[in-house]
């Protein structure tokens, strides 16, 4: 049984981004989170994708964008996370998944512009987009690869870098995972324990 998508409304679950896979490219993948259960969508409107693209800071400035823009993001989300999954596991690339993260990778990227206040990027949703293709191809073709390691919580299906001493690194991120996990270990050796003592 494949679970369905899940789309959110304002107050239903937590907006907030998050930034903890060590790379753009794998923080935009993980923005539809639990795909093994609930399935949460983080871009349901141009808006949401737009305030990922400014809160991921890679862009200062974007233009509005439109319901195209949004199905064009999460046709890339999807392939590139199909990518990453392919390269994390060893496998061969999927080419479609591949045909659509070059396509996005051949788009005009952002630019960055030197300004009387310093570095400004302003940018349009595919240029945003096209740049997040592009640091893709970097992550999935550079030295990091080794490193990728998805997160020990199975409600989870973020993808990070693992730089810790010996990778030994279990969850994306302490707040998001890792100490809902620990508290939920603690809670059952708890529930256990009166039982063991009678014993």
């Amino acid at each position: 049984m494949h679970p369905t998508a899940v789309t959110c409304q304002d107050g239903d679950v937590n907006l907030d981004q998050v930034f903890v896979c060590g790379h753009p490219a794998l923080d935009f993948a993980a923005t539809l989170r639990a795909r093994r259960s609930i399935r949460f969508e983080m871009f349901v409107t141009p808006d949401r994708l737009n305030a990922w693209f400014l809160e991921s800071g890679l862009v200062d400035t974007i233009t509005p964008g439109k319901e195209d823009d949004v199905r064009e993001a999460i046709a890339v989300r999807e392939a590139l996370y199909q990518l990453i999954t392919n390269r994390r596991l060893g496998e061969d690339f999927d080419r479609q998944a591949l045909a659509v993260l070059n396509a996005a990778a051949r788009q005009v990227p952002v630019t960055p512009q030197l300004t009387l206040a310093g570095r400004h990027t302003d940018a349009t949703p595919e240029q945003a987009l096209a740049t997040v293709a592009r640091q893709a191809v970097e992550l999935l073709s550079g030295p990091d690869v080794p490193l990728l390691k998805e997160c020990d919580n199975p409600e989870c299906t973020r993808v990070y870098i693992d730089r810790s001493r010996g990778m030994r690194r279990q969850w994306c991120g302490m707040e998001s995972c890792g100490n809902k996990i620990k508290a939920a270990a603690y809670r059952a050796r708890k529930k256990t324990a009166p039982v063991a003592a009678g014993s």
